[in-house]
């Protein structure tokens, strides 16, 4: 009799184990391992007031990320409690992201409180797909088994548009900037999907910036940091904790066109996730990264012109999936009379 019952015991211990695995949330922090802000975001020129009027900004994203689990688990079963239950889950997750981010943008000439006034509205279109591929092996006292399989999703569409207000002053070669931002959530988002455009809860993300910027030697360097704040997502009652993130960029106009510097940023949780549905715990996650960057400036008819690229390879990742990740951007706006002069 026990002969007939051990294959059938053993199959569903596997499936017990894999079933498991997949209906546990992954560890990394912010709800689904991705937060409101995306680091990085800010960069050359960040606090530099601009000129008034109508502008407008492309940017394409690409990320390549992983991350993983190993978890172990051993327990005696109460109907035989001489026989031990030995699991090891082993997962490892990959994630493409291809993004457009459509920034509409509009500068204020009146001034306020002495600085330039700007709106802008972040609107991201695209496609993300996520691949999740998992082992599980383990014993049922000297029985031993192993399973595996993999689930992948993809989906295109939009995410949560983010409307800003920033305020920027000029004195000399220092510049200043204080800015808020906020996640609208109407994006793409079902909780019962692996991949999401949308987060599924508002959040609202307050910081402030400078930038030396010399036009005559041409030397320029920009930090922006920040807070998040996340509301509560009433699809799964999961609150992410409170964001901190760093900005940095350094680069040199070589002519009055073009210029070449370098990129970092980080990341860091400062408090942990909270709700029902944040069953893993309260985690901390956190992340940095460098990278080189290269722009150019053109006319494009009265207008001025810019492309810029920059990547970013990330590293210390702690409770968040990692990669790299690069940023091309377009953008046109009025003649700005901050153009640089360099000096041979």
């Amino acid at each position: 009799m026990a002969q007939r019952r051990s294959p059938r015991l053993l199959v569903l211990v596997s499936a017990i184990a894999f079933s498991t695995f997949f209906g546990q949330r992954s560890s990394p922090a912010d709800e689904s391992g991705a937060s409101f802000w995306s680091p990085g975001t800010f960069a050359n020129l960040a606090a530099v007031p601009g000129p008034p009027g109508w502008s407008f900004n492309a940017t394409y994203f690409h990320a390549t990320l992983a991350g993983g689990s190993n978890v172990a688990t051993a327990d005696v079963l109460p109907l035989f409690p001489r026989t031990t239950l030995r699991v090891q889950l082993d997962s490892d997750i990959k994630t493409n992201v291809d993004i457009a981010i459509l920034t509409p943008a509009y500068t204020f000439a009146t001034p306020v409180w002495g600085g330039r006034l700007d709106f802008k509205l972040f609107v991201p279109v695209g496609g993300a797909r996520t691949q999740i591929d998992a082992l599980a092996t383990g014993a049922l006292g000297p029985i031993g088994f192993a399973t595996q399989n993999s689930i992948s999703d993809t989906l295109r569409s939009f995410g949560d548009p983010a409307p800003q207000l920033s305020l920027k002053w000029n004195e000399g070669v220092n510049n200043f900037m204080v800015y808020s931002r906020g996640g609208i959530p109407v994006g793409d988002y079902n909780p019962d999907r692996i991949v999401n455009l949308g987060d599924g809860h508002a959040s609202w993300d307050n910081g402030f910036g400078y930038t030396y910027f010399n036009a005559t030697t041409g030397f320029e360097f920009s930090a922006v940091s920040g807070l998040t704040y996340n509301f509560t997502n009433p699809h799964t009652d999961y609150q992410n904790g409170i964001d901190w993130h760093v900005d940095l960029e350094a680069s040199r106009f070589l002519t009055k066109q073009f210029y070449v510097g370098a990129v970092g940023y980080t990341f860091n949780q400062l408090t942990g996730d909270t709700g029902s549905g944040a069953t893993d715990g309260p985690f901390i996650s956190r992340i940095s990264a460098v990278g080189p960057e290269v722009g150019y400036l053109f006319p494009v008819g009265e207008m001025q012109g810019s492309l810029s690229l920059r990547g970013y390879w990330e590293f210390a990742a702690q409770n968040r999936s990692s990669g790299w990740n690069t940023w091309l951007a377009f953008s046109i706006t009025p003649p700005s009379e901050n153009t640089p002069k360099i000096v041979k």
